[in-house]
């Protein structure tokens, strides 16, 4: 998911591994935070595969910096991880979701329905299986799991709900 965030911050303007850093935790801190030690390597991949280019610069100060930017292949494979599929594991789904929908602006309206088809469908398959573990009366729950399940349920409920204002939204934005 690095390549992801790390793709989408460059498409505003080029930055330094620092820069690119700090957009990251502006931008996405409520569902991640990847360490240099995870950046540092990312760039390198997408450098090595064409899809960002790096550029030094000496400061004033006679720092040496490297600047990023994102190639066109790069913004090609920006839009294929958006709309790569999810992993159908709940504790990935949720957080991994919320980044792509995050990113949902930088494609076209045919692609945003394609994307908030596939992470409705997906979360209401995730909730309906918490809510038959939350219902089945052979399964011995105690307290701490019920109220773990119950807000897991609300959890899903609420991103079903706001995904569907998503899809209002692009229909409306499609006529």
């Amino acid at each position: 998911m690095i390549e992801l965030l790390v793709l989408y911050v460059l498409m505003r303007r080029e930055f330094t591994m620092y820069g690119i850093s700090k957009e990251i935790e502006s931008k996405f801190a409520a569902y991640t935070s990847p360490s240099f030690g995870a950046l540092k390597p990312a760039l390198r991949r997408l450098e090595s595969n064409g899809f960002l280019s790096s550029k030094k610069s000496m400061s004033d100060g006679g720092k040496l910096s490297v600047y990023y930017s994102i190639s066109k292949d790069g913004e090609k494979e920006l839009k294929r991880l958006i709309l790569e599929p999810l992993s159908e594991n709940p504790i990935q789904f949720i957080t991994n979701a919320k980044l792509k929908l995050s990113c949902a602006g930088f494609l076209n309206n045919e692609e945003q329905r394609e994307l908030f088809l596939h992470v409705k469908t997906l979360a209401l398959s995730i909730k309906n299986k918490t809510e038959k573990i939350l219902t089945d009366e052979y399964t011995q729950k105690d307290f701490y799991q019920r109220i773990l399940l119950d807000n897991t349920l609300v959890e899903y409920s609420n991103l079903i709900t706001i995904v569907e204002g998503f899809e209002k939204d692009n229909e409306r934005n499609s006529k």
